[in-house]
């Protein structure tokens, strides 16, 4: 019964662990909406109000004044893609005073031939609530017929997990292992700038900037190849080799957004090679 009793508890506990993770994960990817929206309007001072979640699948924050509704797909989606969410999700822009539905769209919709609906119309400055509601998570199928047997033999590979831990855990650590090192490893540094590929954050001695997946992966490549010309297959085989479908313009898309970010240092230039690809320039 202890037994039975312990396996339920550690089962709610890892779900409830999950449920956790995943809203802190979207508040995070809102808040960082927000601030490349914001960015985009010219604004980097006003503070980024807080995101509000109503239940498990709902979440929305604020907007003081209208922001560019075009760029919002791209800016969102990247940011789910940040930080691994890929829940299917809706979402609307909201009159803050009136509630009223302004716009919206569907996560399908952006890979339909038409793209996202009232892109590109004109909108009424004004306070404006951005809601995101994602669709429930599918239920995990419970165990029945010879629970108790898994449950029991849940229970022996965890006795036997603890007495091996328990042998093991007086055993040094490698240095590798601490979160120092882990740290530095995580670090790229060139010029007056440095990359944290970890977290995928560019920092300068004036500057620190949020990076999307494929921008710190290209950031990283440049950075590893200092000096180093690298053609252009090399660089979309390196980067976007894994999507399955490459298309030869994002490089060029994504050296501009990266040439942008790195321009408060002086000492860091990525310089095109005409007919054969890039090279990232770092003079001391």
């Amino acid at each position: 019964m202890l037994t039975a009793l312990c396996a339920g508890l550690s089962g709610m506990a890892v779900a409830n662990s999950d449920a956790v993770r995943f809203s802190e994960n979207v508040n995070l990817s809102l808040r960082r909406t927000v601030h490349l929206l914001l960015r985009a309007n010219g604004d980097s001072l006003s503070a980024i109000p807080p995101v509000k979640q109503s239940d498990a699948n709902t979440f929305s924050v604020q907007m003081e004044r209208m922001f560019d509704y075009d760029k919002l797909p791209e800016i969102l989606q990247q940011s789910f893609d940040s930080y691994h969410i890929d829940r299917p999700y809706s979402v609307t822009v909201l009159d803050c005073k009136t509630s009223e539905v302004k716009l919206g769209y569907q996560f399908f919709d952006l890979k339909q031939p038409g793209g996202v609906p009232c892109m590109g119309r004109s909108r009424d400055e004004g306070c404006y609530m951005l809601q995101i509601r994602f669709s429930p998570e599918a239920p995990k199928p419970k165990t029945s017929g010879n629970a108790w047997l898994l449950i029991s033999a849940g229970g022996t590979l965890a006795g036997l997990g603890f007495i091996a831990w328990n042998r093991s855990r007086h055993k040094r650590k490698p240095e590798n292992d601490s979160p120092e090192v882990s740290a530095l490893h995580s670090r790229i540094v060139f010029g007056n700038s440095w990359l944290d590929t970890a977290n995928q954050t560019l920092c300068t001695s004036q500057t620190t900037q949020t990076l999307t997946f494929r921008e710190a992966k290209l950031l990283a490549l440049f950075a590893r190849n200092i000096n180093q010309v690298l053609e252009r297959d090399a660089i979309l085989k390196s980067v976007w080799e894994d999507e399955g479908v490459i298309v030869g313009r994002s490089v060029d898309v994504f050296v501009s957004r990266l040439r942008k970010m790195l321009a408060a240092d002086p000492q860091v230039k990525i310089t095109a090679i005409h007919g054969v690809g890039y090279k990232m320039e770092v003079h001391l």
